[in-house]
């Protein structure tokens, strides 16, 4: 795909679009059910408590006192550069959301709806003096319903175990026209595009190959300092996918269907919370994902590599946060909570990797519990070879209602 972006780019007149790293593959990975809160923290924050659901570690669970739901919203604007060449784009998504039920002695039950793989891009190109005419578009996600179950070992209050089950769903659709000039492909292709404009589609669903896959988590809260671990079992990835070129909507030339599995590794992740004066917390996290097979690409037509390298992916997430005091009569300031923090990440695609910054705030509303959590994060998407470097800026916002209804339990 890279040698048609790059053709696409240079004469692009208009662009709507997330990153453009891996469309082909499985498109920009979000970091698993991450809320504003912990966005604020540099994603860092595993092993800490009263946050709500963590898809990292599901263990956390247990340690909630009520009934909590909680929505995020998340913006984005980024900005792509190769040499002289650059664009900007833009785009909001809502990447989780849960509700959670504590039941004291039985533990806490909850259900979540993540989006783990987002591929977005709408650009479009037409140049009646040069006869250029390109237009491409991207659109799609992967998604999970994540149940969650956690309870807390009755003869040692302070540790933990959970378990999340990852049911798979998603769609992605990518299509292309290209016509009448042909000075940007392959000279295989030319033949699609002397005198028409000609459309490739390409559209198919996921789903994994067994039921789905499991997180399963330990965690242990003391006094001063939390730990967790985690992993997650190693799943098939099932993209059914049909292909069609077209003239027009009714005339298609030659369909024909594939189906690519994608092996996605073991993930093992881990974490520390330390509490420092009561109400300050430092926390670190580490997540491990060793990729041993390249992801197949949606490919097709177009002279569109077969394959996307991958690598050993892994995050490094350091963070703070000051949380605010619980009694009403404060000043608001004095009740709000405030985070920073930064992380390394290497993507799952090779050679990419990503530097990021964060700060963040806790907004109590009501006398009940509900906050809104918002978090500002930028930083640098390093592609090495791919050749298109991005810088990005953020916006996501968490609110979460706490419920005045089930039953509570001591979280000490």
């Amino acid at each position: 795909m890279k040698k048609i972006l790059i053709f696409f780019l240079v004469i692009s007149s208009s662009a709507l679009a997330g990153s453009m790293l891996g469309l082909d593959a499985l498109g920009k990975e979000d970091v698993a059910g991450a809320t504003a809160a912990i966005a604020g923290r540099g994603f860092a924050g595993g092993a800490k408590t009263g946050d709500g659901l963590s898809l990292m570690n599901p263990s956390a669970l247990a340690f909630e006192d009520n009934v909590s739901f909680s929505a995020t919203m998340d913006y984005e604007m980024t900005s792509a550069e190769s040499g002289e060449d650059s664009y900007v784009s833009n785009t909001m998504t809502l990447p989780s959301l849960y509700l959670s039920f504590p039941m004291g002695s039985f533990g806490a039950f909850a259900l979540g709806i993540s989006q783990r793989y987002a591929s977005t891009l709408e650009m479009e190109s037409e140049d009646s003096l040069k006869n250029q005419d390109v237009k491409l578009d991207y659109s799609g996600s992967v998604f999970e319903f994540v149940p969650t179950y956690s309870i807390r070992l009755p003869f040692y209050r302070r540790v933990s175990l959970g378990a999340s089950m990852h049911i798979v769903s998603g769609s992605i659709e990518r299509s292309l026209r290209l016509g009448p000039d042909n000075s940007g492909i392959s000279k295989k292709d030319f033949w699609a595009t002397n005198s028409s404009k000609v459309t490739e589609q390409v559209e198919g669903d996921f789903e994994t190959e067994k039921a789905g896959y499991y997180t399963l988590s330990a965690m242990y809260r003391g006094p001063h300092s939390s730990y967790y671990f985690s992993a997650t079992t190693p799943y098939t990835l099932v993209n059914s996918l049909s292909y069609d070129f077209r003239f027009s909507q009714r005339d298609t030339l030659s369909p024909y269907k594939n189906e690519r599995k994608i092996e996605v590794p073991l993930t093992l992740s881990t974490g520390v919370d330390y509490r420092l004066f009561a109400n300050h917390h430092v926390m670190f996290d580490f997540m491990m994902r060793s990729w041993d097979e390249d992801i197949q690409n949606m490919a097709g037509s177009w002279d569109i590599p077969i394959t996307t390298e991958t690598q050993t992916e892994f995050l490094v997430a350091l963070g703070y946060q000051k949380d605010g005091s619980k009694e009403l009569y404060e000043k608001y300031w004095k009740r709000m909570q405030f985070r920073l923090g930064a992380w390394y990440r290497d993507w799952y695609i090779k050679d990419v990797s990503e530097y990021g910054g964060a700060l963040g705030v806790g907004l109590p509303l009501g006398t009940r519990g509900t906050i809104v959590d918002v978090s500002l994060q930028g930083g640098l998407r390093d592609a090495g070879s791919f050749g298109w470097d991005e810088t990005f800026f953020g916006i996501r916002v968490t609110l979460t209602g706490v419920g005045s209804w089930g039953k509570t339990h001591n979280s000490h």
